[in-house]
Parts: structure tokens; C-alpha cells; sequence
């Protein structure tokens, strides 16, 4: 460690120092050298046998360098002390259980990676135990991220953080990489579950569920919480059971009834929409060889078949192509409508289809069954016709004008010289499928004729009315109601609206 390698350093230049010291040596590299005559000047005269004992020469004073080199020593040990507090965690500081005190953040994020790659998990209780790594099983962990926070909130110079909780950290597993290693190490622990799905059922012409089948398989969820306890206890290994547990599908019964009724709902408006009105249908039949319902990763999505849709498209224009129909109102003298025995209806043409496939297709996949349409349409006209009745009592005919030109004309009977039919002009009020009239005769009694077919009332009591009593038209015969023949009097009935002029003269 940096801090060791300080001391460890300076330890060895005091030791050198001291020795030095203590035997007399001198380290400095400048020491005098005493060769030549200058030695022998420095000697004694001889004095014969005698040996003399020479006292040691005092040692020139040396600059005080011992307490320079303690010094400096010292300096670099308080240095390197405070640098290493700045780069540093905390002793005492766990990630996820994982020690990291006395570590810089890029070490500790190699421990923490390290720790957990190389966590063992014997699998029991499946046959013979088998042992996967947590690198095998696709464990992470965001090292680098909680190395970083633990020196944020725990470097080595703060002393309070010395010591402190443990820093939570998330373990997560691979499910592709976990599975795959699971299901080689304990194949006899799963059994894929199956998915509920959609289908179309031509016998009902809707959608319906097919069910689900739970399955087995080792419970990752549970694996996971197992890894990540025995690492927050500071371990590196523990046991699992590999035995199955249950797999549920991915997509529940519910997941698909959910689907099925909104599609079936989407076939119940689909179709080709001009505004409002739903121009062209399509059919559930039609509508399900359009698009599927397939299964993508645990999740129903429709899938629409463009190349299909277009075939119908391509075969729109026989359906919203029209010629306008003009319209044609029954008028009075003053131009108001009486009836409109047709309506109009503008004539149109499909417009531009060239993305309708493509943006039906769209609108399907998204669970729409509205696809509008452009056309471009041609105003309808109207026609009035100006309709009357004619009745000529001294001819005993009645006359049918539409625009002034005559319709029909038959033979009628009119009301006999003593209850005559009256004269003048009037407009017909009321019209009766079938009735019992009845008549007041001269003398006052009062006849019945029950039955009475196709009666077009125009003045009071008076009408045109079927007669199946007599066969003498031509002739006055009636009450004062104009008698016709029973198919004549229906015509009128149906060809006269409220209010249709009705003039009678002689």
C-alpha cells in the first residue's frame, strides 16, 4: 500500500543513519584521504622499541544532517498520510456486504466486481449438486458507480464515516444468461410453459382463447435474493435448491381475454368510412386472413398482412363508385313539396388509395377498425312535379296531370243528381286503406257499405274510393264520393300527397 511503502522507506534510511553514527562513519562521499607525505608528516617522531598509543583523532564536527534526513522522513510519512486520506475509503465501509475500506474507489470496484463474479451457488436437490459462479449465472452489479458513492460519502480524512453502515448495492442476474446456464447445469427442472393465445373461430366468426399450461423452471427472482443475502453477509458461497418450482406463462388467460374482446370489438366497426357512414364492411371472415395475433416475447400484438388488405382495395371502387341519383320532390301550384317520392343522393368517386393499405394496416396493428376513404362526389339535382287531379263531372272522368301532361284517365261514377258531388277546387286531406262508409239516403235512412277500398278524401266526406259494388262507371251512381275502379282507386291513393290540387267542374 502507498502509506506502507512510505513508511517502509523512510524506516530503512533511519536504521542506515543510526549504524553510521554509532561506528564512526562517515557517510558524507567528501571525507579526506590520507595518502602521501602529508600522512607521514602527521606522524610521531620514532622513539625507538616503544610503542606508542596514539589517541583517536577528534572527528572534524559534521553538519547536523541526521535531524535534516529525520525530518524530511517524517515530512514524507505526514505527506503521504494525508494524500492517501484524499484517495482512500474509509476503513469499516461495505458495499453490498463486500469489504472496500482502505481502497481507492477504481480498486474497490474491482473488488466489488470480483466478489460477486466469483460467488459460488451449489444447486441441491435436483440429482448431484452443481456449482455455478455468478459470472456464470450473468450477475452485475453497479461497481464503479457504488465504489464512487462510498468514497463520496466515506473518504479515509473524514473520521466520523469511519466505521459506518454498510452501503446498499443492487445484485441483478442475466434472465437469458441465467436460464441458459440453469437449464444446462438442471435440465430436469424445467418444462416450458405455454401461453394463452388468440385465434379466429370460423364456426362463431370471432376471436377466442386458447389457455395456457403453467410450467417449471428454477425461481431467478428467489436465486437472485439468495445471492444477494449471502454476499450482504459477507460470504461467497451458499446453497439453492434447483429443484422446479412453477413457471407461469408469460401471457396469462386474462392477458388474452383482454385482447380477444377488444379485437372482436375492432371487427364489429370495421370497414371503409366515407364521414360516417361505414361504406364498404369488412367482414370478420375477410378481416382475420388480414392479420394474426402472434405471441412476441411474452406479449399478444397483431401483426397486419398489407398485401392482403390491398386485394380488397384494390376492388373499392365497384363499391363507392355512383352516379348522382337527382332528386324528385311532388309540388303544389306554389312550388312547396308535398312529398319527395325520391331522395338525391350526390354521385361520387374514390379518390387517391395509394397508402390505404399501408395506414389500414397501421390502424389494425394499433386495435382500429375505422379506415376512411376520399372521394370526390357530384351535387344531385332536383325535379318538381307538379301534380293534379281533374274530375270532369259532365264527362264522368277523372284526370291525372303531372307538369301539365296527362298521366291517366278513366271513367268514374259521381254523385247521383240528388247527393251530388261538389263542385270547385280543393286538396286532398287524408287517405284510409279500407273503411265502412256511410251514406244518407234521400228519404234520410242511412246505408253501410262495409269494406271500402284505397279511399283519398279531398272535400269533407267526399273521396275517390275503390267500388266493388257495380261495374257502371261513366254513369253518376254515388253518395257524392267519386267511385273508380278498385286498381284506379289505388293508383290515386298512392300517387296523391297531402295536399295534391283537386279541381271539380262540369
Amino acid at each position: 500500500m502507498f502509506v506502507t511503502d512510505l513508511i517502509s522507506a523512510q524506516d530503512a534510511k533511519t536504521e542506515k543513519l543510526t549504524e553510521a553514527t554509532a561506528s564512526g562513519t562517515q557517510l558524507d562521499s567528501a571525507a579526506p584521504a590520507t595518502t602521501g607525505d602529508a600522512s607521514t608528516d602527521s606522524l610521531p617522531p620514532d622513539s625507538g622499541d616503544q610503542q606508542l598509543a596514539w589517541a583517536p583523532i577528534e572527528p572534524a564536527p559534521k553538519k547536523k544532517r541526521l535531524g535534516l534526513w529525520i525530518g524530511l522522513g517524517a515530512g514524507v510519512v505526514v505527506l503521504g498520510a494525508a494524500a492517501a486520506s484524499l484517495i482512500l475509503i474509509a476503513p469499516g465501509t461495505t458495499v453490498a456486504g463486500i469489504p472496500v475500506g482502505w481502497l481507492t474507489p477504481g480498486a474497490a470496484a474491482e473488488a466489488i466486481e470480483a466478489h460477486v463474479a466469483e460467488t459460488e451457488v451449489t444447486l441441491t436437490g435436483a440429482g448431484d449438486d452443481v456449482v455455478l459462479t455468478g459470472a456464470e449465472l450473468g450477475a452485475t452489479i453497479d461497481a464503479r458507480g457504488l465504489a464512487d458513492e462510498a468514497f463520496a460519502e466515506r473518504p479515509l480524512w473524514n473520521l466520523g464515516s469511519w466505521m459506518g453502515d454498510p452501503v446498499a448495492g443492487d445484485i441483478t442476474l442475466d434472465p437469458e444468461q441465467a436460464e441458459a446456464a440453469l437449464r444446462e447445469a438442471v435440465p430436469s427442472s424445467f418444462v416450458d410453459p405455454v401461453d394463452a393465445g388468440v385465434v379466429f373461430d370460423a364456426k362463431t366468426a370471432k376471436y377466442v382463447v386458447t389457455p395456457s399450461e403453467a410450467g417449471t423452471a428454477v425461481d431467478l427472482d428467489a436465486l437472485t435474493a439468495a445471492i444477494v443475502g449471502a454476499v450482504a453477509d459477507g460470504g461467497k458461497t451458499l446453497e439453492f435448491p434447483g429443484g422446479p418450482a412453477e413457471a407461469a406463462p408469460a401471457v396469462t388467460d386474462e392477458d388474452a381475454t383482454a385482447v380477444m374482446t377488444s379485437v372482436n370489438t375492432m371487427l364489429g366497426t370495421m370497414g371503409f368510412y366515407i364521414g360516417d357512414e361505414r361504406t364498404v364492411p369488412v367482414t370478420p371472415a375477410v378481416a382475420a386472413t388480414w392479420f394474426t395475433i402472434e405471441d412476441v416475447d411474452g406479449e399478444l400484438r397483431i401483426t397486419a398482412d398489407q398485401d392482403a388488405i390491398q386485394t380488397t382495395v384494390d376492388t373499392l371502387a365497384a363499391s363507392v363508385d355512383r352516379a348522382p341519383v337527382n332528386a324528385t320532390n311532388i309540388v303544389d301550384s306554389a312550388g312547396n313539396i308535398l312529398r319527395t317520392e325520391t331522395a338525391g343522393v350526390n354521385g361520387r368517386a374514390i379518390g387517391d388509395t395509394t397508402n390505404l393499405a399501408a395506414d389500414a394496416a397501421a390502424k389494425i396493428e394499433a386495435g382500429e377498425g375505422v379506415f376512411p376513404i376520399e372521394v370526390k362526389e357530384t351535387k344531385f339535382e332536383s325535379v318538381n312535379l307538379l301534380r293534379k287531379i281533374d274530375v270532369n263531372l259532365s264527362r264522368q272522368t277523372a284526370t291525372l296531370y303531372e307538369n301539365g301532361a296527362v298521366v291517366r284517365s278513366w271513367a268514374i261514377s259521381s254523385g247521383k243528381s240528388a247527393t251530388p258531388t261538389d263542385t270547385g277546387n280543393f286538396t286532398v286531406y287524408a287517405h284510409v286503406r279500407e273503411q265502412t262508409m256511410r251514406s244518407r239516403e234521400p228519404d234520410g235512412s242511412i246505408t253501410e257499405t262495409p269494406n271500402v277500398p284505397w279511399v283519398t278524401y279531398f272535400n269533407g266526406d267526399e273521396a275517390f274510393h275503390g267500388t266493388y259494388w257495380h261495374n257502371d262507371f261513366g254513369t253518376p251512381r254515388s253518395h257524392g264520393c267519386v267511385n273508380m275502379p278498385i286498381d284506379v282507386a289505388r293508383f290515386v291513393y298512392e300517387w296523391s300527397p297531402v295536399g295534391l290540387e283537386v279541381a271539380v267542374h262540369y
